[in-house]
């Protein structure tokens, strides 16, 4: 199964290239560069959904910390702990 993650954009990396954009995202405090060029909308504040490193849409707050918790529930954020 295929999961995306949500997390909370901190920063955004400059770029004169949108298919280049990236920032960083914070799950649940971890940090993690994402691509952003399927979310080019997407600002510092915003909750994204990542897959395999790519923000695939923007959701609301909520919406991220429900997904987050039934995700953390079922065992599946245990990849993105630190080394």
């Amino acid at each position: 199964m295929c999961l995306a993650i949500p997390g909370k954009i901190i920063s955004m990396n400059p770029t004169v290239d949108d298919l280049l954009r990236t920032a960083k995202v914070s799950f649940s405090g971890i940090l993690k560069d994402v691509n952003l060029s399927m979310t080019p909308e997407a600002k510092i504040g915003d909750y994204v959904l990542v897959h395999v490193g790519v923000a695939i849409s923007i959701v609301d707050e909520q919406e991220a910390n429900k997904i987050f918790s039934y995700l953390t529930e079922m065992g599946e954020v245990d990849e993105l702990q630190p080394d």
